[in-house]
């Protein structure tokens, strides 16, 4: 029972590391249809269907790749290579500038 948790804990962890890294509505979109494309690539390969699984799998990830460029940072693969090179990275796009601000959010667009 211990252990279940252990991995529920670790779930979450992970979940919201993601959820960090994913906070534009157009990146999650483009991964809610990228990571699908990527894995509904295994099965077409297991059945000799190699030109659909690339399509599927490249495109899939191409989605992703884009859903970063919009977030500014970089995919977690990409990372984890530069981390490896020992080049800088950004795995975490900084928040816009006005989220934080009240004010922002409590324009008054009435004529004087």
């Amino acid at each position: 029972m211990a252990a279940s948790w252990r991995v529920l804990r670790w779930l979450g962890r992970v979940w919201r590391n993601w959820r960090q890294r994913h906070r534009h509505p157009i990146s999650l979109a483009m991964h809610a249809v990228g990571i699908p494309m990527t894995l509904v690539a295994i099965p077409f390969l297991c059945v000799g269907w190699w030109w659909t699984a690339a399509g599927l799998f490249f495109g899939g990830y191409a989605l992703q790749f884009f859903g970063h460029a919009i977030e500014g940072n970089d995919p977690g693969e990409l990372v984890l290579v530069k981390r490896a090179l020992g080049l800088p990275y950004r795995a975490v796009a900084p928040e816009p500038a006005h989220a934080n601000d009240a004010s922002h959010s409590q324009q008054n667009f009435s004529r004087p």
